[in-house]
């Protein structure tokens, strides 16, 4: 007999087991991985009954049922065999079990997690919204308890519904994350597009919506993996696989374009590449991307996605972007990149993030929004709109964490659909408006182009009653040193190479 539970019951209910593998030496991330693995078992074993009766797309002798009566040793090494085999499988089993390996070392414990947690719940009877919400909140909270793990995969979700609010996808575009994560953009923007239209289409466009509106890249396998079963659960892709995992999105051009882009690239600068040296240690030597449909050639890879989101662009498209302030003001390459994107597409509104909303410490963020344009002598770009959520403002992950709400003025501010409208809050007179633009003419005249505009006095500068509360302040003190403490391990690393 199933077990019929609410989504907050389901939920906690699945978390809860996180804690006792925990104590088996799992990360939380490790265990939202096997938890996919099983799951997906677990439905597709499901999808072969009343009242779904799909055709079987696991072997019995690799599905579900396989491993309920099973203990002990006999328990773990099936489930090895399963995970092995089926990995090497085409379409959507070879995306969910590419790679993937049994993490849990204790059978009984494995025994509990497919006895009494995923087979007493009934999934498929779930409603997919409902479904897709408790795995989001799997993803989330594993993100939060292992910055190390999920964490750099994760983008905060207020951050993607917002950018998606304004970016207003449609079912006739086809929008692409080139490293998608976890998959957030692409599910969200899916249901941004299901809510909004989907009540004026026909079954058949329905199907296109869920075949066709997105497609996703990812470069390990195993966030993949993740990827592949948010967007399943969310009821994106159907049988056809949309994600493509341990796909490389700088090595090569990819050969399509899609009318809206929606990314946030992983952090860090440099584009390393491992080798095994002479004393047989793995070492980084950083990469230089080179390609001729590139502006130039760098081993910063926050540029290089930014050059390939450009390549992956239709004429007329337009794509938000999470970048981190380097790419701003960052000389040689990245003025060449910031002076070919302004000319070659109507860079139109820069939004300043606040820190203490990203699961690795210390970053500092913001979202470019731009259309790229047919080819002309004059530049595109005629000015450009920077709303500041940054200066004066504090959050941190637990204790005052970011939400929707607090992005309602920049949504006003950018009125979607009517951007002739738009209206500075800054003046002379007021000086603290966060929304205020720029002209092109301007912006040339910056040191090296600089994108880096700010203009309201930070208040914790002059005042010391304007700092946050102490709980906050230590948060974003111990954030920064601990990304301090990451830098100074690369620069160790650096020089003890260039000694040799």
């Amino acid at each position: 007999m199933k077990q019929v539970m609410d989504s907050s019951q389901i939920g906690k209910r699945a978390w809860s087991y996180a804690g006792v593998l925990q104590d088996a030496g799992l990360s939380c991330f490790e265990y939202v991985e096997q938890l996919t693995l099983l799951l997906f078992l677990k439905m597709a074993d499901q999808l072969t009954e009343a009242p779904h009766s799909k055709p079987v797309i696991i072997p019995d002798e690799l599905g579900w049922k396989a491993l309920l009566p099973l203990d002990g040793a006999a328990l773990e090494n099936k489930y090895r065999e399963i995970l092995e085999q089926l990995g090497v499988k085409t379409g959507m089993l070879g995306v969910i079990f590419k790679g993937a390996r049994c993490e849990i070392h204790s059978p009984a414990l494995l025994k509990q997690l497919i006895v009494n947690l995923l087979d007493k719940v009934d999934w498929l009877s779930l409603p997919v919204d409902v479904k897709g919400t408790i795995y989001e909140e799997l993803l989330s909270r594993s993100a939060q308890e292992s910055s190390r793990g999920a964490g750099q995969y994760f983008t905060p979700r207020p951050v993607i519904q917002t950018m998606c609010e304004v970016t207003q996808p449609a079912p006739d575009d086809r929008i692409c994350d080139p490293a998608a994560g976890t998959g957030g953009f692409l599910c969200n923007a899916y249901n941004y597009v299901l809510e909004r239209f989907g009540q004026d289409l026909d079954r058949d466009e329905k199907r296109t919506l869920q075949e066709e509106l997105v497609e996703g890249m990812e470069l390990s396998p195993k966030v993949g993996r993740m990827c592949a079963m948010n967007l399943y659960l969310h009821g994106i892709g159907g049988d056809r696989v949309v994600i493509q995992t341990g796909h490389d999105s700088l090595a090569a051009p990819w050969g399509k374009e899609y009318s809206v882009i929606l990314a946030n690239p992983p952090f860090g600068k440099k584009q390393s590449l491992l080798f095994v040296n002479e004393e047989g240690d793995t070492e980084k030597d950083d990469q230089v991307i080179v390609r001729e449909d590139f502006w130039t050639s760098t081993s910063n890879k926050q540029l290089n996605f930014v050059q390939h989101m450009y390549t992956l662009l239709k004429i007329d498209g337009r794509a938000g972007v999470v970048v981190p302030d380097n790419v701003l003001f960052e000389g040689g390459a990245g003025e060449k990149v910031r002076r070919n994107l302004l000319q070659k597409c109507r860079v139109h509104t820069l939004l300043r993030l606040p820190t203490g909303i990203w699961y690795s410490p210390g970053v500092k963020a913001n979202v470019i929004f731009f259309d790229k344009k047919e080819g002309r002598a004059e530049a595109w770009t005629d000015k450009l709109w920077v709303y500041d959520l940054r200066t004066n403002l504090h959050f941190t992950l637990k204790q005052s964490p970011i939400q929707r709400k607090d992005f309602d003025e920049f949504v006003e501010c950018y009125k979607p659909g009517r951007m002739h409208e738009r209206k500075a809050t800054w003046s002379e007179n007021s000086p603290e408006g966060r929304w205020r633009s720029y002209d092109y003419e301007e912006l040339l005249k910056r040191d090296k182009l600089s994108l880096d505009l700010f203009w309201i006095k930070d208040k914790s500068l002059t005042d010391t009653d304007s700092l946050p509360a102490p709980d906050i302040l230590a948060e974003e003190i111990a954030d920064d040193l601990e990304a301090a403490l990451a830098q100074f391990t690369k620069i160790a690393a650096r020089l003890r190479k260039s000694d040799r």
